[in-house]
């Protein structure tokens, strides 16, 4: 694990989580991301699946705000950096699962426009563009991370791409 580029992507993400650009971490930051992610996939506002993701992004923010000593609070990108490094770093797999686990099942849910409870290349590639990545970039990104090949990724398998990501183990883009 490269330490370095796990500390970079976390540093990115705090950017893309600050929707209002005010250097802290809110909860009005994470229902703007779920809500962004909705909103670019053509989702209604008020649907189910858009319900679950919001609760899952809140829930996060909530983790992280604790984990930051903040619960409720603004998080600071220090704080930020503190406590996922920590949950990367010294609390490791399964501290992540934990934590991204309902967003990673709340993503599939919302995707999964054929209710198979998988994600194939089509519905992948649109979360990817839901989120920023480059349609012609998120189309190439399928074949890295499908390592059975089975043209699905099931929860367990996007919980993977995310934690490798996220911990500099995949070299694929999943921010935007």
């Amino acid at each position: 694990m490269s330490t370095a580029v796990a500390n970079d992507r976390l540093v990115k993400r705090f950017e893309k989580w600050d929707t209002n650009g005010n250097g802290v971490l809110e909860a009005s930051d994470f229902q703007g991301e779920a809500a962004r992610i909705a909103q670019n996939l053509g989702k209604s506002a008020d649907s189910p699946e858009v319900q679950e993701l919001h609760s899952a992004f809140q829930g996060l923010y909530e983790h992280l705000a604790q984990k930051a000593g903040v619960p409720g609070g603004a998080i600071s990108r220090e704080q930020f950096l503190d406590a996922t490094g920590e949950m990367l770093f010294k609390e490791g797999e399964a501290s992540f699962n934990r934590a991204l686990s309902p967003i990673v099942k709340a993503l599939i849910r919302l995707c999964d426009d054929n209710h198979d409870g998988e994600i194939d290349d089509r519905e992948f590639q649109a979360w990817l563009s839901a989120v920023g990545v480059p349609a012609a970039q998120a189309g190439k990104m399928f074949q890295k991370v499908d390592t059975n090949g089975d043209g699905r990724l099931s929860e367990d398998e996007l919980l993977q791409v995310v934690r490798d990501f996220h911990f500099g183990r995949l070299e694929v883009d999943l921010l935007g």
